[in-house]
């Protein structure tokens, strides 16, 4: 039977990891802080990695070896670095979940794995989140070379959401109305669904897959015209999409992707955030599920939860205000 290390483990990305490891029959140890429940099913143990001895439960050596180790952190690289030393002789594998991010702005067309990178650091504090990134893959590398895969998420949407963004949106067409669209229709976007993103990072990490892998879904894969469309559908058909030319909105003194989420116009930073190649992820065996399926289930567990989505203590809430969408919609 595998043996995985969840480092994180019962939140968004780490809770789709973990289920999706319990659902193939392995034994999964989550090591966290304690702050939620973890998964029904697992084996947890306690440490808190920004703390001096944040390690100490780890390192005991009744604590175990593992098979592969995954590992979400998105805060100081040295978390990183200090773990994955402290696990090179105790696990085969270890699976730093990156971000697309770590890719210099404005990047390149097309950016494959190998596009210029920012510069980090494994030693460094905390300083942004792409130098954080880039220097948590670095501290994985550098202490299980060949055998760290460094999964390159993009924007990621599903069920378990804590960043708030289709919730938002679940949450507006729910309500109904005149609701601000931002267009155009059939601006492509390029994400990930939380589920498909574990099922890919532990069949690469099972498969002993090394290096840096763009894991998302194909740009276009979704537009906003089908993201908003299945919004609409899967919360009873109340909104009335009004579909509003970028320009207007910008006018208008309103933010993309926080006051619109996961909405970019038209330029570099859509180029940037949406413009991926992942055909090195699609040969490896990613698969991407109808962008459909990702807003219905995830309206079926938001309507689970009573409807609030919990957001992360470190990102600010998203959305437009009712009163700044009917200004706009209104002139």
């Amino acid at each position: 039977m595998t043996k995985l290390l969840m480092l994180g483990g019962t939140e968004f990305v780490g809770r789709a990891l973990t289920d999706d490891a319990l659902a193939r029959g392995w034994d999964v140890t989550v090591f966290h802080r304690g702050r939620h429940a973890p998964p029904t099913g697992t084996r947890a143990v306690h440490g808190d990695r920004t703390a001096p001895g944040g390690l100490a439960a780890l390192a005991a050596p009744e604590a175990g070896e593992w098979d592969l180790v995954v590992d979400t952190w998105s805060g100081a690289p040295t978390a990183v670095r200090d773990t994955a030393r402290l696990l090179r002789d105790r696990a085969g594998h270890y699976t730093y979940i990156s971000s697309r991010s770590v890719h210099s702005y404005p990047g390149v067309e097309d950016a494959a794995e190998d596009a210029p990178l920012v510069d980090g650091s494994p030693d460094a504090e905390s300083t942004a989140y792409a130098e954080d990134k880039r220097g948590g893959e670095i501290a994985a590398t550098d202490a299980f070379g060949d055998r760290a895969l460094l999964a390159r998420a993009g924007l990621v949407l599903g069920p378990y959401e804590n960043v708030g963004r289709l919730p938002w949106w679940l949450g507006r067409t729910a309500r109904g109305g005149p609701t601000l669209a931002p267009g155009p229709k059939d601006l492509p976007l390029q994400y990930i669904d939380v589920r498909d993103l574990a099922r890919w990072t532990l069949d690469a990490a099972a498969a002993g897959l090394g290096g840096p892998y763009n894991a998302v879904s194909p740009a276009g894969h979704a537009t906003m015209g089908t993201f908003l469309e299945a919004c609409t559908a899967a919360t009873g058909g109340a909104a009335d999409l009004r579909w509003t030319d970028p320009a207007r909105i910008l006018d208008a003194g309103i933010e993309p992707w926080t006051e619109l989420p996961v909405w970019l116009p038209e330029g570099e930073l859509h180029a940037f955030m949406f413009g991926a190649d992942v055909s090195k992820a699609l040969a490896a065996g990613l698969h991407c599920r109808p962008v459909e399926e990702t807003v219905a289930d995830t309206w079926a567990w938001l309507r689970s939860i009573g409807g609030t989505a919990p957001l992360r203590p470190d990102r600010s809430a998203k959305g437009i205000s009712p009163e700044k969408e009917a200004a706009l919609l209104g002139r």
